[in-house]
């Protein structure tokens, strides 16, 4: 998934139609709050994010990307009126892997959102996890054990997921309370354990798929039954 923030109609859905006509998922936004918001719920493999828009500049959304653990590591292309050497310099000091001028060229796009994909050498994020007859759909965000839906909160979502993309990694308190609830909340690590307790009663008899490692953290151990 693709997110474009952009304020300018035309070229919004000039940019998501081209997307998706080239196999790749795309949703757009027309200001910051409302992509702001939808990045709680959505992980984006990458952010077309325009400078010029109503309320909260391009500039300073990205670098409060960049300054959230959740955010940080997502690749972002700044799309711009703006061709100024000192514009195209602020953007990339502050965190974007690549800058494209206003007007360009729909292919050009293209190419440039592929590049920066495999620069940024992510391998493809599965679809589906599966352990113990739990299965994780991310692009649904379902949870399901033994094939009957489970509800979960979005922290435990985001908690098993991250748990099950981890196999055989303890993951440590910190860590996880780092990557899931960012840099600036100040609860404590014990806010990790409760939200374990919590999930592992969610997954009934499944819920011993995650593994205590005494004063370390969490894991889930076995292998990827994918």
């Amino acid at each position: 998934m693709i997110f474009c923030v952009e304020d300018d109609d035309n070229i919004r859905e000039l940019v998501i139609y081209t997307l998706e006509t080239t196999g790749l998922k795309a949703r757009g936004f027309a200001e910051g709050s409302a992509f702001m918001e939808a990045l709680a719920f959505d992980t984006p493999e990458l952010i077309l994010l325009d400078i010029m828009l109503p309320g909260e500049d391009g500039l300073a959304i990205l670098k409060r990307l960049k300054s959230s653990a959740k955010t940080k590591d997502i690749p972002v292309i700044m799309v711009t009126a703006k061709g100024a050497e000192y514009d195209k310099v602020i953007g990339l000091d502050s965190g974007a892997d690549d800058y494209v001028t206003k007007p360009f060229g729909m292919m050009e796009l293209i190419s440039r959102i592929r590049a920066v994909l495999r620069r940024a050498g992510k391998p493809q994020d599965k679809e589906d996890m599966h352990a113990s007859g739990v299965c994780v759909n991310v692009k649904k965000h379902e949870v399901t054990v033994d094939g009957m839906p489970v509800t979960l909160t979005l922290k435990e979502f985001e908690l098993l997921e991250r748990l099950m993309r981890n196999r055989n990694i303890v993951l440590t308190r910190d860590q996880l309370l780092e990557d899931i609830w960012g840099y600036d909340f100040d609860g404590e690590t014990r806010t990790v354990d409760v939200h374990v307790r919590t999930l592992r009663q969610k997954l009934g008899e499944k819920g011993d798929i995650i593994e205590t490692v005494r004063g370390v953290g969490y894991r889930i151990g076995g292998k990827d039954e994918n």
